[in-house]
């Protein structure tokens, strides 16, 4: 019997999980030829408008066959969270439940799913005149600089924060120099799990890693072919800085010094395809530490044989009556 997080009298929600490129997209389309579905994006990229072929968003013939919510939100500079998804998520989830289809979850962003399902833990508020002097510090002394401080203070918070990502980098300095304790020492804390309005059925997909990290190689060789450096030189050209967190994205801040001040193509091409392996395998420790009710390994390019597979774990679950 599959597993469900939740009770009875709950909102029944259906959460695909797992590392990118695993097939979540394509899972999903297919689910909604069996049920009246609408796909809420759990992915910390494919909120920011103008950033499409290298968040990997929806086609457009995806849209058609499944409605999906919290894609374009905002634009690269506007600020947004995991506490601002969650909200976001909470509403996109009720109105598509009171109109009568079944959301379902689909994304590989942990943060954001553990924020909508079991809340953030508390944290300080910002302390404006250290965030001044960090970024003083940053600007003298550089980001990696400043990185090399959260190794000494939080080495687990600096192993998942990218260098130049000085907004998330200087935010974990300031919550460990605060609090005196690491950030990483708040996650996997949030709200019981009885406080979630939601009654959860969760699978993780998942792809022998030898076949998954010859898709997503694929992958990066077909966003350069369908634009993604043209699509970068644009969010330049419109005055989005290398230094905002959208940019820092794999592939816009690995593709930035190729315009700026020519970098090697052939370097930063292979740079994204390593950072994508190893955001994959961030994503598989992460899932692997949370509960999910049923692992399916898809087969390379067996999306059917997957859609099979979830499909008879919703009907035995009963998950969308």
């Amino acid at each position: 019997m599959a597993e469900i997080v939740g009770r009875p009298d709950e909102i029944p929600l259906v959460a695909i999980v797992g590392p990118t490129g695993a097939g979540k997209t394509a899972l999903a389309v297919a689910l909604a030829r069996a049920w009246p579905i609408e796909a809420v994006s759990v992915d910390s990229r494919q909120v920011y408008r103008r950033m499409d072929v290298g968040t990997g968003k929806p086609t457009p013939d995806e849209r058609r066959l499944l409605r999906h919510h919290l894609l374009d939100l905002v634009e690269p500079d506007e600020p947004y969270d995991a506490a601002r998804f969650a909200r976001d998520a909470a509403a996109a989830i009720a109105d598509i439940h009171a109109r009568g289809p079944r959301p379902v979850l689909v994304g590989g962003t942990g943060l954001y799913l553990k924020a909508l399902l079991h809340g953030l833990s508390p944290l300080p508020p910002a302390d404006l005149e250290l965030r001044r002097r960090l970024r003083a510090e940053a600007a003298t002394e550089g980001r990696a600089a400043l990185h090399r401080r959260l190794e000494e203070l939080d080495p687990e918070t600096a192993a998942r924060l990218h260098p130049r990502d000085l907004m998330r980098v200087t935010r974990a300095l300031e919550i460990a120099l605060v609090t005196g304790r690491p950030a990483s020492a708040s996650r996997g804390r949030g709200r019981p799990a009885t406080a979630s309005p939601y009654r959860v059925l969760t699978i993780g997909l998942t792809m022998a890693r030898r076949d998954l990290y010859a898709r997503l190689e694929a992958r990066v060789d077909r966003m350069l072919a369908e634009g993604l450096l043209r699509e970068v030189e644009g969010l330049l050209a419109a005055g989005f800085g290398p230094d905002l967190p959208a940019m820092q994205g794999i592939g816009y801040r690995h593709l930035t010094p190729v315009l700026t001040r020519g970098a090697s193509l052939d370097e930063a091409v292979s740079a994204m395809k390593r950072d994508t392996r190893r955001y994959a395998k961030r994503q598989w420790t992460w899932f692997a530490r949370v509960q999910v009710a049923h692992w399916v390994t898809v087969e390379a390019d067996d999306v059917a044989g997957a859609t099979g597979q979830v499909k008879r774990m919703i009907e035995t679950a009963g998950i969308f009556g």
